[in-house]
């Protein structure tokens, strides 16, 4: 009996800095989101880009692991609905859970930006780019944020 629940009391004390990883690192799209620049920069309509910009946004909205996808869905649905304050607090969870990816900065910054807080938006926007530099939303995010 002694020997189980010392055998279960170590499990425990060494999951603890499994459990403090936290969020993983995010999927790495770079050569899927490479081969959709080049799409886009060649696309022959408007429609046809769009089209491509919509799987950028699907390779971003990628979230790293289950729990931050949850976050992520929830706090776009929040926003969605225009339930600001809702969707602020998702994306907060998000980006403190999941420090290194880029679309919980990216999406809370347009929280703000319909909020019209560009103090706030902008320096998530930055986080967001300095994550990833070809994020073309978190870019066009920042011109628009500067230019209200």
């Amino acid at each position: 009996m002694k020997r189980a629940l010392a055998l279960c009391l170590g499990l425990a004390l060494s999951a603890g800095p499994l459990l403090a990883d936290g969020c993983p690192e995010a999927p790495d799209h770079d050569a899927a989101l490479s081969a959709l620049l080049d799409r886009v920069r060649a696309a022959p309509t408007e429609m046809e880009g769009r089209q491509i910009a919509n799987e950028m946004w699907a390779l971003w909205a990628d979230a790293p692991d289950e729990p931050s996808q949850h976050m992520l869905d929830e706090g776009m649905q929040a926003r969605s609905g225009y339930d600001f304050l809702r969707a602020l607090d998702r994306f907060d969870r998000l980006v403190d859970y999941c420090p290194h990816y880029a679309e919980g900065y990216n999406q809370r910054a347009f929280v703000n930006f319909l909020r019209q807080d560009f103090d706030a938006a902008l320096p998530d926007l930055d986080r967001a780019i300095a994550i990833n530099p070809r994020h073309v939303g978190a870019l066009a995010g920042k011109a628009l944020t500067l230019m209200g």
